[in-house]
This record gives C-alpha cells, sequence and structure tokens, in this order.
C-alpha cells in the first residue's frame, strides 16, 4: 500500500504515520508528496499557534470524501521535542480517524503504537488525575476505546495492590540474568539465543564472564546499600545449561548479591520441556526457586514442529506435573494466539489442555511478525490466522481466563503484532510476577547482566531511562564483559550519587 501524504512537510512525520498505516496494511510506504502509482492520496491542512488544527481528507475511487480534524490547545513548553510530540499525536489522530472510516477498520489502541500503554495510566494516577477523568483524557487524547481503558484499569488495580509502594521503589533495583542459549531456535524467536549443542565452549566462556558480572555488580550493591527487588533469569532458556552450571550459577547470586534471602522474587524461565531433569528442579528447590515457567506455546504436535519447538505436548504435560511433584508452586506457562496453522479450534484445545493443568499464572501471547526472525523472512511458509479469527482468540482467553479466577495483571504490545492486539499476562490472586510488573512499568532500574541483557537506569527523580545492552552474540560478550560492567557502575554511580538518588 502506497500512501502520499500532502501539506506535511515535515519528514518527521514519516515514522509515526507510516507506523499507523502498517496497523490497516501489510508493506505500507508513506510518501510525503504527490506522487504516481499511489494507492491512496491524503491531503493535510495543519495550523500550529496557540492551538493545534489539524484536518485531513481521502477520496476514494468513486469520488466518497472521508475526511477528518482535530483541534487542541498547544501546552506551552521550552521543549522542541514535546512541543513536536503534541502536533504529531495530533496529526496521528486525525490520520488514524480518516483510515478507521475509509476501511471500516476501529483500532482499539488508538494511536498508540507503543510497548507499554499502561504507563500512561499510572502516570495520571501519580498525578492525582480523578479516574473518570483519566479515562476521558485517554480516550479524547489517543482514541483508546472504552474496552482498552478498561483493560488497563484492571492492570494498573492490580498491580498496585500486588505492589503497593510501586511508585516508591527507585532506591531498589531489579536484575535480569540473561542464558543465551535454547535447545534450538523457534521460527518467531529475535531473542539473543543459540542452539546449545556444540557449544560448550561457548558456554563455558559465557559462564565466566557472567559470575564476573555477578560478583562486581553485587559488590557494588552492597557497598552503596542498595537493595534488590527481585531477580529473573531469562533468555534463552536458563535451563539449557547443566545441572551443575546452575548450582554454580545460583551460590554465585546467594555470595555476591546483597540481602538474597530479602529479594521478594526470583524467577527461572525453564520454558522449554526438554531442558527440564528432576536433577535441575532439585537445584532449584535447594536455592528456594520455586517460580518457573513451562512454555507450551501451543498444544497441537504440528504447530509445535512447525516453528521449531522440539519438544513434545506430552512431554510438556509430564515436565509439568514433575516440577509440581518436586515442590515448585508458582509455575507460569505461555500460549501463543496466531501461531502458523492454527486457529480458533487449535487455540480452544490449548487453553482446554491447560484447564487440566490450572498453573498459576498464564501469559496469552500475540504472534508478531519480529523483523529478524525466520517467520517474518519466509512469511509465505507461515499462513497464520486473518485479523477477525485472532481478535475472537483474544476474546476466548479473555472469557477463559475470566470464568477459571485469573486476572490480569500486565500487558505490553509489539510492533507488527496480529490484530494490532496486545500480550497480557493473568495470574491467580497473589500469585502474579512483581519483575514482570517492574518490567513494564519501569518505575525501577533494571540490571541486564548476560549475553544480550538489557539494562534501563531509570533515574530516581526525573524518570528519564538510560539504555545499555551487553552484545548479543557471545563471543563478543566475552571479549568485553569487564568493559560492559565497569560502564553500568559507571552510570549506576551517577543515578545513585548523593545528588541523585532520592535517599
Amino acid at each position: 500500500m502506497r500512501i502520499s501524504i500532502i501539506g506535511l512537510e515535515d519528514e518527521r512525520f514519516n515514522r509515526p504515520l507510516q507506523l499507523i498505516a502498517n496497523l490497516f496494511f501489510e508493506e505500507t510506504k508513506i510518501l510525503m508528496a504527490d506522487a504516481e502509482d499511489i494507492d491512496i492520496l491524503i491531503k493535510f491542512n495543519l495550523q500550529v499557534s496557540e492551538n493545534i488544527s489539524v484536518s485531513a481528507e481521502l477520496k476514494n475511487d468513486n469520488g466518497k470524501v472521508f475526511a477528518s480534524n482535530f483541534q487542541k490547545g498547544l501546552i506551552p513548553t521550552e521543549s522542541e521535542k514535546e512541543r513536536f510530540k503534541q502536533i504529531k499525536n495530533a496529526v496521528a489522530h486525525v490520520f488514524l480517524t480518516v483510515l478507521q472510516n475509509w476501511t471500516g477498520i476501529t483500532q482499539k489502541w488508538g494511536i498508540l503504537t507503543g510497548i507499554r500503554p499502561t504507563k500512561l495510566l499510572h502516570r495520571k494516577v501519580k498525578e492525582g488525575v480523578p479516574l473518570q477523568q483519566a479515562h476521558q483524557q485517554l480516550k479524547a487524547d489517543y482514541l483508546i476505546t472504552d474496552e482498552k481503558i478498561e483493560l488497563m484499569q484492571q492492570i494498573v488495580d492490580r498491580q498496585l495492590a500486588v505492589v503497593p509502594d510501586l511508585y516508591s521503589l527507585q532506591k531498589e533495583v531489579s536484575i535480569y540474568i540473561g542464558i543465551p542459549f535454547c535447545p534450538t531456535k523457534c521460527a518467531y524467536c529475535t531473542f539473543p539465543a543459540y542452539a546449545i549443542n556444540g557449544r560448550q565452549g561457548s558456554v563455558d566462556s559465557f559462564l565466566g564472564g557472567l559470575h564476573y558480572e555477578m560478583k562486581k555488580i553485587g559488590a557494588w550493591l552492597k557497598e552503596k546499600g542498595v537493595r534488590i527487588t527481585t531477580v529473573y533469569y531469562g533468555g534463552g532458556t536458563p535451563t539449557s545449561i547443566t545441572a551443575e552450571e546452575m548450582d554454580m550459577l545460583y551460590e554465585e547470586m546467594y555470595s555476591s548479591f546483597p540481602n538474597v534471602e530479602n529479594i521478594r522474587e526470583i524467577t527461572v524461565e525453564a520454558g522449554r520441556p526438554d531442558t527440564i531433569t528432576p536433577e535441575k528442579l532439585d537445584i532449584l528447590k535447594k536455592w528456594n526457586i520455586d517460580r518457573i515457567s513451562i512454555n507450551p506455546q501451543s498444544y497441537t504436535q504440528e504447530t509445535l514442529k512447525a516453528i521449531g519447538r522440539h519438544h513434545t505436548v506430552t512431554e510438556t504435560i509430564e515436565k509439568y506435573h514433575l516440577a509440581r511433584e518436586m515442590g515448585m508452586n508458582n509455575i507460569n506457562m505461555d500460549l501463543i494466539i496466531g501461531l502458523p496453522g492454527e486457529g480458533i479450534s487449535e487455540f480452544t484445545h490449548s487453553l482446554a489442555e491447560t484447564k487440566k493443568l490450572m498453573p498459576e499464572s498464564l501469559t496469552v501471547h500475540t504472534l508478531s511478525f519480529k523483523r529478524a526472525s525466520e517467520m517474518t523472512k519466509n512469511k509465505e511458509k507461515y499462513k497464520v490466522a486473518k485479523r477477525d479469527e485472532v481478535e475472537k482468540m483474544m476474546e476466548l482467553a479473555q472469557d477463559w481466563t475470566k470464568d477459571y479466577g485469573y486476572v490480569p495483571y500486565y500487558l505490553y504490545r509489539q510492533k507488527n503484532i496480529l490484530g494490532n492486539l496486545e500480550n497480557v499476562g493473568y495470574s491467580l490472586p497473589k500469585q502474579e510476577s512483581i519483575y514482570n510488573i517492574m518490567i513494564m512499568e519501569e518505575q525501577q532500574t533494571i540490571i541486564g547482566l548476560g549475553c544480550g541483557a538489557a539494562s534501563k537506569f531509570i533515574h530516581p527523580i526525573t524518570g528519564e531511562i538510560t539504555h545499555f545492552a551487553n552484545p548479543k552474540d557471545p563471543k563478543s560478550y566475552n571479549d568485553g564483559f569487564e568493559a560492559y560492567t565497569d560502564e553500568k557502575i559507571k552510570i549506576l554511580e551517577e543515578l545513585f550519587s548523593e545528588k541523585g538518588s532520592p535517599a
């Protein structure tokens, strides 16, 4: 779909309009001028003074005109970035409305294309905006539907019940530890994950660097008296390494990190059932870790084969029961809506199988075509469900979780996600993952350790975010982990200095 835009000379509009067009059409191209060989021409009129006034019209092949206009007061600001953001949102508001009128498709998240919509509502709660007014503002400013605003409110309420001090945890940090190995690479995956077979040398070198990072960061936290809220072992699949390697890693955590016994939650993803053994479960129990993930993604064997997961449906169920028998009392499972070849009947089957197990939490993902994934590179090979069918599957998940006592407690969105929907984490009451809340709502610093681990340093006063990522491939990580550790400590020093700290 080639869309020509007239009346917006600033090239900075190109990207946000591209993201909104992608909600409606595949492989769109925005041309910021009149052009030949186009599918749509949209004429804009933008005026900015004390107010922002935007109008646009689209004329279809039959001569029918679809128009929209929007006007809002420009909030005074000295920041050019903030000024343009207000103008950009107004233009996006009109662009979305015109496309909705033309296509008949309603985008339930409105103009939002970002990952963390609940942050908008949290911000208003912190500012003391009455909820009804906050909801009206979200609807007016972003065109979010009542349905999605209600979901946002449910999640914000749940998060504040689970973490009542959510807005005052800036003096603490959480830790993410990335283990970049898996049995095989899934077709939809873009995480730093390498097939572990034949890579023992890489694993040994990587673990040496990871232990170094844990020692150095732990020593700094102890010296500064900074507490840890949560620790999350992700990847990859952290249970891909051996039981002995896991044992040494958790021993390192207990010796290096401050007051591990007071950490609110420690999670280890055991997402691939083919990595779970009695020996590894014993190690987890030895170190008082009982929150894990065992991720079926689907209970249809043909689907697992198609996406490159080499475990069986039976193995998922058997490993779940094994974990239960060995004392794991907080298990998360993941399902993915819209996997290749799957429709409503397959997803209904997955929900029925989940009912037999009743994990403490269930994360329902909507398939996203991530740019670097095998699935995106070969879309013709991986046929997926249409928008209306994907929406029905999401409705099935919402109804199922409600029927069986699960409540939504976090959500995030991704670019190129099917149906422009979302990923939602549901849990039984008091079984929510605190780490998932912390990573999504960005209320505190999260330090990433290990290959491909991303750190988010949140300034304790301004809330400004500084990103820092370790390299994704083991060799680059092994060559430079000391330098990356020093860089993180330097950023931490600045954040938690007497001047910057809220303490």
